[in-house]
């Protein structure tokens, strides 16, 4: 069946239509593009974060981690001979290419990173004396016979090591081999060094160094799989001291001299590390890559190795637990994230319903003529459809090519599905408010106000639903968090549309009632105005929906930033103790002409100095309590501007006469809670690291104190300390435009250490699933906040004709432009202010009554550790600004009408005098 060409007429109809509305054309158009736009970035935003966030997580984690390390000692064979074969470069290629093809997507494995070969187990002892021995103990060498050394590598000094003559067999007792230039430098190495080793039983395998070469990409996995290969480690055997170290290297044959280690007691295996390439990892893969991990290091995967290269073959990685740490985080951020597309999502839904509410209410009287004349229910949403789809299906496509334009490298298929979705609401908005509003055909309108309209039952029980529903998602919200049910992500929504239908209940009674109260009062103006809002209509109901929803969602979105930012400021305090600190790290002290030149810099607003003793030890106890002293009235100002323990300074200062610290003066001291659980309130003693010992009694109990980062410390006063445990350790720094280069710079000839509160903000910034987080939520915010004047635009619009209308009508009958002017503004004003305290009120409500279930500690800190409790913080900003811009242009909109109104030459004519 061919398809009917549209008829001349209605595509005539269409053309002159748009040209008619071209301003409500335009209008929906870019509510439409904007709209899809938003909807469609939203997935292909979340897809760039996850994706950066996993690559990132892999990336800084070491390659001796995230490599799947596949490694099997030497087969057993009849003879030596077939033993040998096995261990030279064709038979390892071609084993390789079986573990590489073992990797199953999602999992890619990077053959250019990924190194294999043979290599020993253990590291065997060099009895050369010119072997640097820090303890004594001879320096022990790993051989590595490590294939494609040539390409990644460049050679720094020599050549490469190769084999001559005869192929490299189990009794060779010379080869040669290359080190890197970290190795050459740690150990003493050259061109041309010899280094003996202990070979097969009896006789000594003799390694010519003949290059020292330089990684290409030190931190790739092919140089960092096997670390010991480019830079050697200090290494010590369990059990014995700390100081007894030996140096642990390695030494990189040449890639067919892995034969000659058959007889070594190093216990020689063949290796094959499967690097992950990093650029083929996806978020969205997440759990498959965890199972291709899984089946790989021991399921199908390493089954199948074992059946095609060797029985006893292992596969070992630490990836897994990579990407469960990595899963972790998301699952802390995906719920919150969640919530603000429900929240954001909502909106948008309400607008686009609401914009086809405005439309159709404006072409009330036209559709009405078109059903009095018998046009059929869906002949006119027909028309209305084509005359909609016009406009909205370009407007989304034009959405939706920005999105995918501004945010490549993800999914197209769900941005695609979200701007269609979003196209399609838009298209059909119009069509269904006119078919709801035109079922029957009437020769007038009824009255709508509510001095005529009434909730029905029906809508009463809508509403009660409505509110059990939004109740039990806050209380589930509350005590099961954020990421229980699909439910609970609407909770801020529902928080906002209960206010919304709660306040468009009781509206109209205190209206009503100041109606009532002002009948009495001279002049027209604040009558007729409260009588207006009084019959203010039903529609209202929808804008207030959306109102309210949009200050709920940017108030709620305005916390979510806020938490994340305090939490991070208390974390990074808590670190540091001040806007700056400055440690000696030698268990020295710092020197004594440093505090005024540091107080000197610019950026430096105050100093404090502390004397900080990090082995003092109560004497009736056995672990070490750090102690601090410090001066009692800079170091109580200071407490409290970082409200960290504030203190009365007065409470450390000894009284009296005499010396102070002994048994019959205790000093007094401020204490955490859990040194004054465990010791008591005192007087007792603490012992000194250099003999000597004071007696404190603790007065004040606090959680944390700026001196000491920790749970354990006790405060006194540094005048009661004996004099060598009084020198200066410790600055801490107040100003709020510190440099960290020029701190440093002035602690550059000391032991010192410069630590600064704002760089250690920045540490907590760990992923990009945490930024892009902060991202969305800030558009989040903003988008609310457009949608919530854009709602009251839509009701402006709606209203502005009955508007004009009425002020001609009172202008005909004596009222003056100012009058006019007042009229306008007075009949917007009550219902503008109710919205915007009812959306100030709801949004602080919200805030606190979602609190508890919302957990912020991922999004915000790259260590659970750092702070507890990271909950929402109401922002005042994101709660007022909102607000206080639809008030005024929910008052400035209908001034500028009145000014506008009144110089038309309609309203001249119709007026019947001015003045």
């Amino acid at each position: 069946m061919t398809p009917q060409p549209v008829p001349p007429q209605v595509r005539a109809g269409i053309r002159a239509r748009l040209r008619a509305f071209a301003g409500t054309s335009v209008a929906l158009a870019l509510l439409v593009a904007v709209t899809a736009a938003l909807a469609a970035a939203y997935p292909r935003a979340v897809d760039r974060y996850a994706d950066a966030g996993l690559r990132r997580a892999v990336e800084q984690a070491s390659p001796d981690r995230t490599t799947v390390q596949v490694d099997a000692p030497p087969p057993w064979t009849d003879t030596a001979q077939e033993a040998e074969a096995a261990l030279r470069p064709g038979p390892l290629t071609a084993a390789r290419a079986k573990v590489l093809a073992a990797v199953r997507a999602p999992l890619v494995a990077d053959p250019a990173q990924s190194s294999y070969g043979v290599r020993t187990t253990i590291g065997m002892d060099a009895s050369d004396p010119w072997l640097p021995q820090p303890a004594g103990i001879p320096a022990q060498l790993v051989l590595a016979a490590q294939q494609g050394l040539a390409s990644h590598a460049r050679i720094s000094a020599g050549r490469l090591p190769r084999t001559t003559g005869e192929p490299v067999t189990a009794t060779t007792e010379r080869v040669e081999a290359a080190v890197t230039a970290d190795t050459a430098r740690t150990l003493h190495i050259r061109v041309g060094s010899v280094i003996h080793l202990p070979g097969a039983p009896g006789a000594t395998l003799t390694v010519r160094i003949t290059g020292i070469v330089v990684p290409r990409t030190p931190a790739g996995a092919y140089w960092s799989a096997l670390p010991l290969l480019r830079t050697p480690a200090l290494s010590r055997q369990p059990g014995s001291a700390v100081t007894e170290v030996y140096w642990l290297g390695g030494l990189l044959l040449a890639p067919d001299a892995g034969p000659a280690l058959l007889s070594s007691p190093g216990i020689p295996h063949r290796y094959w590390q499967v690097a992950p390439d990093v650029t083929a990892l996806h978020g969205r893969d997440l759990d498959r890559l965890a199972s291709a991990v899984a089946a790989l290091e021991s399921g199908p995967g390493v089954q199948r190795l074992r059946e095609a290269v060797d029985p006893r073959l292992e596969a070992v990685t630490s990836l897994d637990g990579v990407l469960a740490d990595h899963a972790g985080l998301r699952s802390g951020i995906d719920p919150l994230l969640l919530l603000a597309a429900v929240g954001t999502g909502t909106l948008a839904v309400i607008v686009l319903v609401m914009a086809g509410g405005v439309a159709a209410d404006r072409r009330r009287a036209e559709l009405a003529l078109l059903r009095a004349r018998g046009a059929s229910l869906p002949g006119l949403a027909l028309r209305l459809l084509a005359e909609t789809a016009v406009v909205a299906v370009p407007a989304g496509a034009l959405g939706l090519t920005a999105a995918l334009l501004v945010l490549p490298g993800a999914r197209t298929a769900p941005a695609v599905a979200a701007a269609l979705a979003v196209t399609l609401l838009g298209c059909v908005a119009l069509p269904l408010r006119g078919v709801l509003a035109h079922r029957t055909v009437r020769m007038h309108d009824d009255r709508e106000d509510s001095a005529s309209a009434r909730p029905s039952r029906r809508r009463t029980v809508a509403e009660l639903t409505v509110l059990v529903i939004a109740s039990g998602a806050v209380a589930a919200l509350r005590r099961q968090g954020s990421g229980s049910t699909g439910l609970v992500a609407a909770a801020p929504v529902l928080t906002g549309v209960v206010a919304a239908l709660l306040l468009a209940r009781l509206h109209p009674l205190p209206m009503r009632a100041l109606s009532r109260a002002t009948t009495r009062l001279r002049g027209p103006v604040i009558p007729l105005a409260l009588a207006q809002v009084a019959r203010a209509p039903g529609f209202a109901v929808l804008p207030l929906l959306a109102l309210l929803t949009a200050l709920t969602t940017a108030a709620f979105g305005g916390s979510v930033l806020a938490g994340v930012t305090a939490a991070r400021d208390r974390a990074a305090l808590v670190a540091v103790g001040a806007d700056g600190r400055i440690d000696t790290t030698a268990g020295g002290s710092l020197p004594e002409a440093l505090p005024d030149s540091v107080r000197r810099l610019p950026g430096v607003r105050d100093l404090t100095a502390a004397s900080v003793i990090n082995e003092a030890k109560p004497q009736q106890g056995g672990q070490q309590v750090p102690l601090a002293g410090v001066d009692p009235d800079a170091y109580a100002q200071l407490s409290q501007s970082t409200e960290m323990g504030s203190f009365d300074a007065a409470s450390l200062r000894q009284k009296g006469a005499g010396t102070a610290g002994g048994a019959d003066r205790p000093l007094p001291a401020l204490a955490s809670s859990r040194v004054a659980e465990e010791y008591g309130t005192g007087p007792y003693v603490v012992l000194l690291p250099d003999g000597s010992s004071v007696t404190v009694r603790i007065v004040l109990v606090r959680e944390s104190t700026p001196a000491v980062i920790g749970d354990d410390f006790l405060i006194v006063d540094r005048a009661g300390l004996p004099r060598d445990m009084a020198r200066t350790t410790t600055l801490l720094l107040t100003g709020d435009a510190l440099n960290g280069r020029t701190l440093r710079s002035a602690a550059e000839r000391t032991t010192a250490t410069v630590r600064l509160r704002a760089e250690e903000r920045a540490r907590h910034v760990d992923s990009p699933l945490q930024s892009g987080a902060e991202r969305l939520y800030g558009v989040a915010v903003g988008a609310s906040a457009g949608y919530a004047v854009l709602t009251l635009l839509l009701t402006v619009l709606r209203t502005a004709p009955e508007r004009g209308a009425l002020l001609a009508r009172l202008r005909t009958m004596g009222m003056n432009r100012s009058q006019g002017r007042r009229l306008l503004i007075l009949t917007a004003l009550p219902q503008a202010f109710l919205a915007a305290a009812s959306g100030l009120l709801t949004g602080w409500a919200g805030i606190h009554l979602l609190s508890p279930g919302v957990d912020l500690t991922t999004i915000a800190l790259a260590s659970s550790s750092a702070v507890e409790g990271v909950a929402l913080r109401t922002d005042p900003l994101s709660l007022a600004v909102p607000a206080l811009t639809v008030l005024l242009l929910a008052v400035g909109v209908p001034a500028g009408q009145a000014w506008w109104t009144s110089r038309r030459g309609s309203v001249r004519e119709l007026r019947m005098g001015d003045e």
